[in-house]
């Protein structure tokens, strides 16, 4: 099979069509951008789901919510829009959901398979789009609760009768 995706499969501890899906989406638009991994935020990756599929972003684009250029919108679609900061281009690519062939809907493994060794025109649609380019990540001193004492972005403290709170502890206020 695919090493790269055994690879990948071992990230993220199962082989299944949901990281099969990720992975073709994502070689997809890879492929339409002319890009490699980022080392840092050369690239930007909006996902709309949180399912399998993800992994096999994370690990092949770079992207990751740590570097701050992985955005999750949570809308339940299996769609990843990757956005290149070198070419200030970006695509978004969709799986196409109900193109495998009643046979191979038989069972997980079968349908895995077909998603890895179909043509890419069967299994995803990647198109371009124009999208304002999202902000880099910008790094935050902590303050530390009054409360708890645990150290917390300062963006997310929150003033509660002149004290500064995480959120968790203003919200028992």
């Amino acid at each position: 099979m695919n090493t790269e995706f055994d690879e990948i499969s071992k990230f993220h501890g199962h082989k299944c069509p949901g990281l099969a899906m990720g992975y073709r989406m994502t070689r997809a638009a890879m492929k339409r951008l002319a890009e490699s991994s980022a080392v840092d935020e050369e690239l930007v990756a909006i996902v709309e789901n949180d399912a399998c599929g993800v992994d096999a972003l994370q690990w092949l684009t770079g992207c990751t919510f740590g570097k701050g250029n992985f955005i999750f919108q949570d809308y339940g679609k299996q769609v990843y829009t990757i956005y290149s900061r070198n070419s200030g281009k970006g695509v978004r690519a969709h799986f196409r959901d109900g193109a495998a062939p009643e046979a191979a809907r038989g069972s997980k493994q079968q349908l895995m398979e077909w998603i890895l060794a179909a043509d890419e025109n069967d299994v995803v649609d990647v198109e371009d789009v124009s999208i304002e380019p999202p902000p880099k990540a910008v790094v935050y001193r902590s303050i530390k609760c009054d409360v708890c004492g645990e150290g917390v972005m300062e963006t997310r403290i929150q003033k509660v009768d002149d004290r500064s709170l995480c959120i968790p502890c203003a919200q028992k206020q």
